[in-house]
C-alpha cells in the first residue's frame, strides 16, 4: 500500500531518532571511545530485538532477504567505523556534509534507475531535500585549514555505505508484506544488528581498542536503542513510499542533533543551518504529496 504522507511521517520519526542517537553518542564520545559506544549500543539492541522475536515467534526471512540484510548490517557498521575515523582527521563539518549528502544520493540514484523518474513534485522535493541536507550539515573548516583529502574520501565512502544499507533494506523486505509488517521488520533488523555487532567486534579487535572505563555503557545503550528505532521507522517508511523519498527525509537526521545541541548545550545553529531546516520542511511537504 502506497501512502506518501505516511512515509513522510515515518521518515521524520526516523530522522528524529537518528538525530537523537548521534547527539547522545556524541556526548558519550567525549569520555569514551566512539567504537565502544557504538558496539555496546548495537549489542544491547541486538539482545532486545532477539528477545522480542523469540517472544512473538517471528519467522526468519527467506534466504535471499536474510543474505541482503546481513550484508547491509555488516557493511553499514564498517561504514560507521570509517566515518568516525574520517571525523577524527579534521574538517568535521565538511566531512559530515559529504557523508549526509551521499547517504541520500545513493538511494535516490538507485530508485530512479530501478523505478524510473518520480512525479515533478517529488523531484522538486528530492532536490530541496538534498540541498537542505547540505545546508544543515555543512560548516567551514575551523581556522581556514584545508580539509584532508583522505578524510573527505573516507566520509564520502561512509556515506555510500550508509546509503547502500538503505537500498539493501528495501530490497530485503518480505514479499507481500503490507503496512508495517511488524514481525518482518523486526527479524530484518535483528539479522542486521547481528551482522553489525560482528563487524564492530572485528574492528575493535583489529584496532586493539580497550575499555578503560565503564562510562560508555549508558551512552551506548541509549544511542543504540534510538538508532535501532530509527532503522525500524525507516524500514516502515520505505514500505509506504518510494525509496528515494524515504531516504532523503530520513537523511535529514542532523537537524535533530543540531536542535538538541541548541536546547541542551546552548549551541546556537548558524544561519545556514536554520535556512537548511526551513528548506527541509518544504522538502518534506513536497515529498508527502
Amino acid at each position: 500500500m502506497s501512502s506518501p504522507s505516511a512515509s513522510a511521517g515515518l521518515g521524520l520519526l526516523s530522522a528524529a531518532s537518528w538525530g537523537g542517537s548521534d547527539f547522545i553518542g556524541g556526548l558519550g564520545s567525549r569520555r569514551a571511545s566512539p567504537l565502544l559506544i557504538t558496539a555496546s549500543g548495537q549489542a544491547v539492541s541486538l539482545l532486545l530485538l532477539a528477545a522480542i522475536c523469540f517472544a512473538i515467534h517471528a519467522a526468519l526471512p527467506g534466504t535471499h532477504a536474510l543474505l541482503l540484510t546481513a550484508v547491509a548490517g555488516f557493511e553499514a557498521a564498517l561504514a560507521l567505523a570509517l566515518f568516525y575515523r574520517a571525523l577524527a582527521m579534521g574538517a568535521m563539518g565538511l566531512t559530515a556534509a559529504l557523508t549526509g549528502l551521499t547517504t541520500a544520493l545513493a538511494p535516490v540514484a538507485f530508485s530512479i534507475l530501478h523505478y524510473g523518474l518520480p512525479a515533478p513534485v517529488t523531484m522538486a522535493g528530492l532536490a530541496a531535500g538534498c540541498i537542505a541536507i547540505w545546508l544543515i550539515t555543512h560548516q567551514q573548516a575551523q581556522g581556514g585549514k584545508a580539509a584532508p583529502a583522505a578524510a573527505l574520501l573516507m566520509g564520502t565512502l561512509a556515506g555510500f555505505g550508509f546509503g547502500a544499507q538503505l537500498i539493501l533494506f528495501k530490497l530485503a523486505e518480505p514479499a507481500g508484506a503490507g503496512g508495517l509488517g511488524g514481525a518482518g521488520i523486526l527479524t530484518i533488523m535483528t539479522v542486521a544488528r547481528a551482522a553489525g555487532v560482528t563487524a564492530l567486534l572485528m574492528v575493535l579487535v583489529a584496532t586493539r581498542t580497550r575499555a578503560r572505563a565503564q562510562s560508555f555503557w549508558a551512552a551506548g545503550i541509549v544511542s543504540g536503542l534510538m538508532d535501532t528505532a530509527g532503522n525500524l521507522f525507516y524500514l516502515a517508511a520505505a514500505r509506504f513510499g518510494r525509496l528515494d523519498a524515504a531516504a532523503v527525509i530520513c537523511s535529514l537526521y542532523p537537524a535533530g542533533t543540531i536542535l538538541l545541541s541548541a536546547l541542551v548545550l546552548r549551541e546556537r545553529p548558524t544561519r545556514r543551518q536554520m535556512a537548511g531546516m526551513a528548506l527541509a520542511l518544504g522538502a518534506v511537504a513536497l515529498l508527502s504529496l
